[in-house]
Parts: structure tokens; sequence; C-alpha cells
């Protein structure tokens, strides 16, 4: 029986309860717990149950699973132990967290996000990038330690930025680009990677630039979420273009680039129309949904 089935209350928010991962025989101990749940993940497919439409995160007892990684992700609410089960055997319903994210409750979602991260992590970076070595799990799944070289090291996380651009003369006018990879009809905010030795507003500036043509104003950040595609954090803003006939395409990631109406927009986060906005689970539907919302 999933904990779904027993009652997501005493289970979620998980707590992550950090300053337990010293205890090198924590997993190992947790694994033995007949109270002990864990979360299967295998790349970025997450455990469910549920519906289609209400799907939840499947948490059952770690006993029964078989995982080739493990790692400590918290505690529930009434203090029971929960795991990461890394697995390549996808045997019971699993779902992928860019399709299930925003249908999750929120805490679940959380979760999923950062089993998937992990879980990638755990998966993907067994070896020393410095020497070549197989290494060591420490920190309770949160580390890994070379035993060749000495080097200690952690999940990564890359700083991206996202923004949504309206018309610094028109606010009810929303900037959106369609991506050389995706079908016809779909838009969605600009985005990419901070570089080396780049702040996050001129990161900003750079690849609206790059990607739009346009010279931004008005930066204010809006907010953060954690998206493990691959190890990404990605930080949102809005922003105005000073000029808003300057948009353009860059004619490579960027083959189109649109300037929606507020009533366009409304339209598109209700599901009617020929525009795809990005899922509900993304930030950039959320900085969409709030210009959106802002007048209203």
């Amino acid at each position: 029986m999933s904990v779904s089935d027993t009652g997501a209350q005493a289970v979620f928010p998980l707590r992550r309860a950090a300053d337990e991962r010293h205890d090198p025989e924590l997993v190992d101990r947790l694994r033995a717990d007949p109270t002990t749940f864990a979360v299967a993940v295998a790349g970025d497919l997450v455990s469910i149950s549920g519906s289609a439409e209400h799907p939840r995160l499947r948490l059952v007892p770690a006993a029964g699973v078989t995982a080739s990684e493990w790692a400590f992700l918290g505690r529930t609410v009434d203090g029971r132990g929960v795991l990461a089960a890394v697995t390549e055997t996808v045997a019971e319903p699993f779902a992928r967290l860019r399709e299930i994210g925003g249908l999750l409750p929120e805490a679940e979602s959380d979760a999923a996000t950062t089993v998937v991260a992990l879980g990638s992590w755990l998966r993907e970076q067994g070896y020393c990038p410095f020497c070549g070595t197989r290494t060591e799990l420490r920190q309770a799944g949160w580390a890994r330690h070379c035993p060749h070289c000495g080097r200690e090291h952690f999940p990564r996380t890359d700083p991206a930025i996202i923004v949504a651009v309206h018309d610094a003369d028109d606010p009810d006018r929303l900037l959106l680009g369609s991506n050389a990879a995706w079908p016809a009809g779909r838009y969605s905010c600009f985005a990419g990677f901070a570089e080396a030795g780049e702040s996050l507003e001129d990161a900003v500036a750079r690849e609206v630039a790059e990607e739009a043509g346009v010279e931004l104003v008005g930066v204010r950040y809006r907010g953060s979420q954690a998206w493990p595609y691959p190890r990404s954090l990605m930080l949102g803003f809005h922003a105005a273009a000073r000029v808003a006939a300057a948009a353009r395409p860059d004619g490579d990631e960027i083959v189109e680039v649109r300037w929606f109406t507020r009533e366009e927009i409304g339209a598109a986060l209700e599901g009617r129309g020929e525009v795809v906005l990005p899922g509900s689970a993304s930030i950039s539907w959320r900085l969409i949904r709030d210009w959106y919302e802002e007048r209203a």
C-alpha cells in the first residue's frame, strides 16, 4: 500500500533533516526500518499513484524496493525516514516530472523535483571528474568522496535566467518566443544559462538581446524554481522592451518572436485557441500568468 492510499497529510511536506546526513550508517539503518518509505526514480520518471488528472507521488515501504543507489531525502511530518531509490527498472506506474509536476500538490512536487535532481546525479556522476576513480557515497547520498585524490563532490546546480518581456510603451503586450525544437504554435519566455563571471542581470540582458533583439529596461526579479533539466536553478524575471519594434528572432535557437495581447494570453492560459504555453509546472508559465493577472 502506498502513502497516497494511507493519507498524505501524515507525510508532506518533507523535512530535509540535513543534520542527520553526517551519520554514515543512516541509509542502511533506514533501509532496515519497516517504517521507512522510499520514492522510486528512474531518470526523470517518478513513481506515482492516483489518476492521470490527479496524480500523487507514490511512497512505498523501503524494505520492498530494489535500487542501484540510495539517498536520504528527509523525514515525514510524523518523523519517518524517506529515501530516494534510484532504479533502472520501471515496473510500476511512473510519470515524467515535466508532465505531472504542475498537477501534484505543491509539497509533493517539491519532493519529486528533489528526487529527480538527486537521482540523476547519483546515477550519472559515479566517477571523479579529476582522476576518473570510482567515488564513494558520503553524507547519506548527498556527497561523493574520491578515495584516490581525496576530492569531495556534491550535486551541481547551474543558475539559469528566464524572463517575461512586456512592451515598455504598451504594458498589455507580452513578447514570447518559439524554439526551433518545438512544434508550431508553442511559445514561452526567453531563457538561458548564466555564463562564467556574469551577473544575473547581465545574463537577462544578454539572453534577450541575443534571442529576441530587444534592449531591456525595468528588470525585476520575481522568484526561482529548481528545475532538474539537467540540473538548473531557474531565476525568473519580468522586464520591458525599450523598443518593441526591434523584436526579431535569432533564427537559430528562436525561430519566431511574437507580441501577444492580454486577451490572447488569457485564452492560452485557459487552453483555448491555437497558442500553446509551457506546462503549469514551469516557472515560465507562472511568469506569464503573473503578468496576465497584474492588469486582468
